[in-house]
């Protein structure tokens, strides 16, 4: 156990330095006098958001996005002494917008609690780069439209009510970070693997508790 222990220790400083990027990585590390290869897997005693207190959730919330889309970059102060400051949500309402339908509308506050806390977690471990927003609400036009081109976008998407984000942060597997916001118990989580340079990216919701691979 304390073996297993200390590897995903080093599992975790090895995603926050950098050296694990990608879709699914092999991470090989000497056990034992033994070489043997094994795939990152989530720290649940590091990466468990229920271990957090509630000062954790009391104090002030900036929140880091970037849209690649667009090449824009918001980072704001948005919550404090318990009161959401309207400017700085009007703000997060239109970098998470739809940006190919050139929409806005009101995101759901929980869905940016989501994120902050996300973030803010992971920063606990020295990984600060922005958090990069994919896909935020969605008119109906776009996600037929992705429909139509095979883009997974369920008919009745929580995208078109504000209410769901795909994301990713650069450098952190979208394993890990699947995990960690699924242990937030928040919404759906879907976990969307990609072999590519980028790797894949996580779709986080406020709706009913669940997940799935897509």
């Amino acid at each position: 156990m304390h073996n297993r222990r200390q590897f995903l220790k080093k599992s975790l400083l090895l995603t926050a330095s950098g050296l694990l990027i990608g879709s699914r990585p092999l991470l090989s590390l000497a056990q034992d006098g033994d070489t043997k290869t094994n795939k990152l897997t989530p720290p649940p005693d590091l990466f468990d958001a229920q271990v957090l207190d509630i000062d954790f959730w009391l104090k002030p919330r900036t929140l880091d996005l970037i849209r690649p889309a667009s090449g824009e970059r918001t980072k704001l102060l948005y919550w404090k002494d318990g009161e959401m400051i309207d400017s700085a949500y009007q703000q997060f309402c239109h970098i998470l917008r739809d940006v190919h339908g050139k929409k806005s509308a009101p995101i759901d506050p929980k869905l940016l609690e989501t994120l902050w806390a996300t973030q803010a977690f992971i920063a606990r471990f020295g990984m600060t780069k922005p958090l990069e927003v994919l896909s935020g609400y969605r008119t109906l036009e776009s996600n037929k439209r992705l429909r139509e081109d095979g883009i997974p976008a369920a008919r009745k998407s929580l995208h078109l009510e504000g209410k769901a984000a795909d994301i990713r942060i650069g450098d952190l597997h979208e394993e890990v970070l699947g995990e960690l916001i699924q242990s937030f118990k928040q919404g759906g989580v879907g976990f969307y693997f990609r072999a590519s340079s980028r790797g894949g990216w996580i779709h986080t919701d406020t709706g009913l508790q669940r997940s799935w691979k897509g």
